[in-house]
């Protein structure tokens, strides 16, 4: 039984993905996350790009223990070296360095023979690893390369000190038999390899990512990259969930196990997706919500008749639970933080405990049934606040002599400012925007609103998500709010916005 390893890029690739922008706060969370989801490595980011990145690589070196913590490099030495500051706190680093060795790459975009190209590879992976004891090295567009240069520098990547070797398929281009004999053709032409990890990361162009990732492990991959839910760049990258979920439910035919924690698969997803405002279709296998749903008589019947009729997993196996929480407001704080536990948050500290007790008293006031998805709410709600600079401290709305809506809100900064103002709109969400936008003394573009049912019933909390852009910079964000009241999750939504354009214009 061979153990496949997870090398987790939603923090690089997957923030790649158009309209998705996670801060310093919110990568250190999710960071934290998936080091309990088990995930072996993690590409924190690319820290020459700018500071915000390397202060996110920086600080997530400094907060996880067991995980490889990963930089991604150019074959440039000022690239290496960033990565290897951003790194050193870290209890494993690792990284991450790449060329192109497609011909369309090398004549388009680099502008290099292949000589230049396996000699800048012989340079840098030397220079990592005279830095670091693990380097991967990635042959980018491997799939679209021809097979002898890719042997070649990969060959050259080796014997420079590379210990792990990605072969990436960057477009999606490859199909499952493809894939699998590419890694077969590398396998059995590269010499002093019996020590290297061989990996995979498969974009989802043509729908195959997670068929090629499969296919990648069947012909001696040792490492899976991908992302939670699949985000990234264009159509996405390999679900993790995924995978993971394959390799358990068919270890007949894999033979293979990994260490993710399949209980906090659906936890993972939920955050992700939460602070990348990037919603989880109904359909989506594993997570969806549909994906333990049966409509039709026959399914039904059997499902009842035997659940392994119609399902090959559990929704217990995800960390779907169907129960109500047995609290409410007279229950204490010692049932609670056993509630806490039995949902997976192990790692809270008392004082964050405290503060989630807090309001979930001031939450149990205003809602009867309270399930475990508003706890988890709770805890998202709480990730999202402390890490932003602009909190909400009041809102109250009116109608106006003309029947337009008027809004007066209060909110205190980061720097203990208390700031207010009042302004009108034609509706409640106007007028609220319109007030925030006078306090920040900025007309920021609302280009998208959702707002979604955290549970059901009348008395659900709101979880809403909005995209605002800044004409000046050009820069888009996105925000989400959680609360009780569908018009506070709206204020709070483009708040957590407009703090994030705030931490732009700081690191500018």
């Amino acid at each position: 039984m061979k153990t496949i390893q997870f090398f987790d890029t939603s923090l690089r690739d997957g923030e790649q993905t158009p309209g998705v922008n996670f801060n310093t706060a919110e990568k250190v969370r999710i960071a934290k996350q998936l080091e309990s989801y088990g995930i072996d490595a993690l590409e924190a980011g690319f820290p020459i790009t700018s500071p915000g990145d390397f202060e996110a690589v920086s600080e997530i070196a400094k907060a996880v223990d067991k995980m490889t913590v990963v930089g991604l490099a150019r074959c440039r030495k000022k690239d290496i070296d960033a990565a290897y500051e951003a790194l050193k706190h870290a209890n494993h680093p690792q990284i991450h360095v790449f060329l192109a060795t497609s011909e369309i790459h090398m004549k388009y975009k680099l502008h290099m023979s292949e000589e230049e190209v396996l000699a800048s590879i012989k340079e840098h992976v030397a220079y990592a690893k005279s830095l670091f004891e693990n380097v991967q090295f990635s042959p980018e567009d491997a799939t679209r390369t021809e097979k002898e240069f890719l042997v070649k520098a990969i060959q050259t990547a080796v014997d420079a000190g590379a210990t792990i070797i990605n072969v990436p398929d960057t477009v999606g281009y490859s199909n499952p038999t493809e894939y699998g004999e590419l890694f077969q053709y590398i396998t059995s032409n590269c010499q002093n390899i019996d020590n290297v990890i061989f990996s995979c990361h498969c974009h989802n162009d043509l729908g195959m990512a997670t068929a090629n990732a499969l296919a990648a492990i069947e012909n001696g991959a040792g490492r899976v990259e991908g992302t939670i839910n699949g985000i990234g760049e264009r159509a996405g990258n390999t679900a993790i969930e995924e995978v993971a979920l394959a390799l358990h439910i068919r270890q007949d035919f894999y033979q293979a196990k990994t260490n993710i924690i399949l209980e906090k698969t659906k936890m993972t997803s939920d955050l992700i997706s939460r602070l990348s405002g990037i919603p989880i279709h109904k359909t989506k296998p594993i997570i969806g919500g549909n994906a333990f749903a049966h409509e039709s008589g026959i399914h039904q019947d059997g499902v009842l008749k035997h659940p392994d009729t119609y399902e090959i997993m559990t929704p217990q196996l995800i960390g779907l639970k169907t129960n109500h929480l047995p609290l409410g407001k007279l229950s204490g704080s010692h049932a609670f933080g056993q509630k806490l536990i039995e949902l997976g948050y192990t790692n809270l500290t008392p004082e964050e405990q405290q503060i989630l007790f807090d309001e979930f008293k001031v939450l149990a006031d205003k809602k009867k049934n309270i399930l475990d998805r508003d706890i988890h709410a709770l805890v998202a709600g709480n990730t999202i606040s402390t890490s932003q600079s602009l909190e909400l401290k009041n809102l109250q709305l009116q109608f106006t002599s003309n029947g337009q809506q008027a809004a007066v809100i209060e909110i205190e900064t980061a720097e203990n400012d208390q700031l207010s103002d009042s302004a009108t709109g034609l509706g409640s969400i106007q007028a609220i925007y319109n007030t925030i936008n006078r306090i920040m003394d900025k007309d920021v573009q609302l280009d998208a609103f959702r707002i979604e049912s955290l549970t059901s019933g009348k008395d659900a909390q709101a979880e809403v998500h909005v995209e605002v852009s800044d004409p000046e910079t050009q820069e888009s964000v996105h925000g989400v709010g959680i609360d009780f009241d569908i018009l506070t999750a709206s204020a709070k939504a483009y708040l957590n916005a407009f703090s994030k354009l705030r931490e732009g214009e700081k690191r500018d």
